[in-house]
């Protein structure tokens, strides 16, 4: 049964421009203006990459944006200009929402807002008849990031949430690229696994597949 995961694919990860590394490099250093604009940069990408990840109704969001936004300053030194910055905060979002979907267990209340996991389904189960069959995916899939082991859920939600290559998350996440191969295949093996268990959403998907 094939499982589409389609999604609207985010800009590529890309190497820096040098002024946007002396940004990153001032905002180390305690510049508070280089802060400021590079937190104005990756805010709005960082808040949509939470949202898809844990659903907008998740209790605990805009506090899981926070975190993540707090992590990213945290995280700066260790920024080298492989990526953009908005990819490098792209990341520890992910990783951020993961982790509060694993300690909440399951991200409850699914009220979604046009972000990346809209397009999880392939557009043919987009009309009327198949709203509810694709708001169970997702539902699926977010469940699916709280209870796979964490380098699995990152690596799911960088190629499917935010649409990179498994190069690209190969390059994002510093890990060799059979490794990010891997941990999406056991990914998705686990959410046809779950997919199954669901005799409706499985008879549903195989249809549109």
């Amino acid at each position: 049964m094939p499982i589409h995961l389609e999604v609207a694919r985010s800009q590529a990860p890309s190497a820096v421009t040098t002024a946007t590394f002396e940004l990153v490099e001032a905002a180390v250093a305690g510049d508070v203006v280089a802060t400021h604009r590079l937190l104005l940069s990756v805010s709005p990408r960082m808040t949509r990459v939470v949202h898809a990840v844990l659903g907008s109704a998740h209790p605990d969001v805009d506090d899981v944006v926070q975190q993540a936004l707090i992590a990213f300053l945290q995280a700066l030194p260790t920024f080298r200009g492989e990526c953009e910055p908005v990819h490098f905060a792209s990341r520890i979002a992910v990783r951020a929402a993961v982790s509060a979907a694993r300690r909440t267990g399951k991200a409850r209340g699914r009220r979604d807002d046009g972000v990346d996991l809209d397009s999880i389904a392939s557009s043919a189960a987009y009309d009327a008849d198949r709203r509810a069959e694709v708001g169970r995916l997702k539902t699926v899939l977010r469940d699916l990031l709280s209870r796979i082991p964490a380098e699995q859920a990152e690596a799911i939600a960088l190629r499917f949430v935010l649409g990179w290559s498994l190069e690209e998350v190969s390059r994002v996440t510093e890990a060799p690229a059979n490794t990010v191969r891997s941990r999406v295949r056991l990914a998705k093996r686990a959410l046809r696994a779950a997919i199954e268990a669901d005799p409706v959403l499985a008879e549903e998907l195989g249809r549109v597949g």
